[in-house]
């Protein structure tokens, strides 16, 4: 059975450092078909010296964008998938290159899917990692330490290979909606924080530790767009509750006020 293009997976640069990197980053996509590149405010950026190093990529560097922010370069992505070289103590979704390849081949087909790589010395924050789906380590010897052109080129190997061998898609419920994207995954993590907040869940536990945990479990889920919309939902209606029992509690007090009664105390 023909597989699945690879050209929906997109590459994401967060603040590349060297212009070197970038246009052997830039030749692993053409080599392997993975039509997109974005970068998150590369320290350097010229097309020119770009295209040659990588000869015959001006239409790629042409369609190449520039963002502001990682948020905004995988708003629209459905699945996204961080790389580190090694694991972090943060909890996260940690695959092998190859589980991963194959997880990209499958979501690209409702939409784009990332593979988000970090500066050249420091790699991805947490706080980069957090927008991640599940996140990449590359099984290496004891010295670990890979060049971004290195790591990008086996994460799109893997993912060539396996959209060669993907062997379609299995059927999906009658009332299944296509992934979220990150942008409304962001709505749904909102809305679970501000209900949250609401009941004064937080009073005793930190906030970033219990959403990062919460991110964690709900990428592992991977919800459809519906589910993810019910999720916020309940974020939504916690406060929305929270907020109809303080005005019935403020009627009542000022009904008690203007009849005389003495307020309730706690």
């Amino acid at each position: 059975m023909q597989g699945t293009s690879p050209s929906r997976v997109v590459i994401v640069l967060d603040h590349p450092q060297d212009v070197v990197n970038v246009a052997a980053v830039t030749r692993v996509v053409m080599n392997f078909g993975l039509s997109s590149l974005r970068l998150v405010r590369p320290d350097d950026f010229d097309p020119y010296r770009i295209e040659g190093i990588a000869h015959r990529s001006g239409a790629l560097v042409q369609s190449t964008t520039l963002h502001d922010t990682l948020e905004d370069a995988v708003a629209d992505c459905t699945w996204v998938l961080g790389t580190t070289a090694r694991a972090r103590t943060a909890g996260r979704n940690y695959v092998r290159p190859r589980e991963a390849a194959a997880d990209l081949v499958g979501k690209a087909a409702d939409g784009p899917a990332a593979i988000v790589f970090g500066r050249e010395d420091r790699g991805l924050s947490n706080e980069a990692l957090d927008l991640c789906h599940a996140v990449a380590i590359i099984p290496t010897s004891e010295y670990s330490s890979l060049n971004l052109a290195q790591a990008c080129l086996v994460l799109a190997y893997e993912v060539f290979l396996a959209a060669e061998a993907d062997p379609g898609e299995l059927p999906r419920g009658r009332r299944a909606t296509r992934p979220p994207t990150q942008a409304e995954l962001e709505v749904t993590y909102r809305a679970l924080r501000q209900g949250l907040e609401a009941i004064e869940f937080f009073k005793a536990r930190k906030p970033r530790a219990v959403m990062r945990t919460l991110r964690t479990l709900i990428a592992r889920a991977e919800p459809d767009l519906r589910e993810a919309k019910l999720l916020a939902a309940v974020g939504f209606e916690v406060g929305h509750y929270i907020d109809r029992l303080l005005a019935a509690r403020e009627r009542v007090e000022g009904e008690k006020s203007r009849s005389g009664s003495p307020p309730a105390t706690e």
